[in-house]
């Protein structure tokens, strides 16, 4: 299976930003959706936002378009600029992706997640 790497989790001031990362590792053939999701401490796991291969994006209601998301397919790594950030953003950020990947002359799909990365906004 393919394996996500998420980075750029951290404490930060109401306000502030951060920017995380999500590279897939594996030999990728292609990528089809990829997206970021969060999960608060009691609550269920949401989406935050998703971009399509084509580079369509969509976002949670909630965002009010604070938070950019954005794929590098070259790299095959999906960004998430978060901007004014507020204590309710607080919790476990999780990308997620699927596609194909390959091991010598085998094709298979994949749909992993990555491990998790901590946000932390402080009032």
């Amino acid at each position: 299976q393919v394996q996500l790497v998420e980075s750029g989790g951290g404490l930060v001031q109401a306000g502030g930003s951060l920017r995380l990362s999500c590279a897939c590792s594996r030999n990728i053939y292609s990528i089809n959706n990829m997206g970021w999701y969060r999960q608060a401490p009691g609550k269920q796991r949401e989406l935050v936002a998703a971009v399509t291969s084509g580079g369509s994006t969509s976002y949670a209601d909630f965002l009010k378009g604070r938070f950019t998301i954005s794929r590098d397919n070259a790299k095959n790594t999906m960004y998430l600029e978060m901007n004014r950030l507020k204590p309710e953003d607080t919790a476990v950020y999780y990308c997620n992706a699927d596609g194909i990947y390959y091991t010598g002359s085998t094709y298979s799909p994949f749909d992993s997640w990555g491990q998790g990365t901590q946000v932390t906004v402080s009032s």
